[in-house]
């Protein structure tokens, strides 16, 4: 039991911080999608 305690605390963390930085990443991908997305309208004009 307590090298399943150890080796989640160990694999754990690294998973967090991964999903969390994606999860930060992926608000900002989106953004720049959008503005992307919208520069032929803005070039038109």
């Amino acid at each position: 039991m307590e090298q399943w305690v150890s080796v989640l605390s160990e694999i754990g963390f690294p998973v967090v911080v991964t999903l969390y930085l994606l999860h930060r990443i992926e608000a900002k991908l989106e953004a720049l999608n959008q503005s992307i997305q919208g520069l032929p309208n803005q070039l038109k004009s």
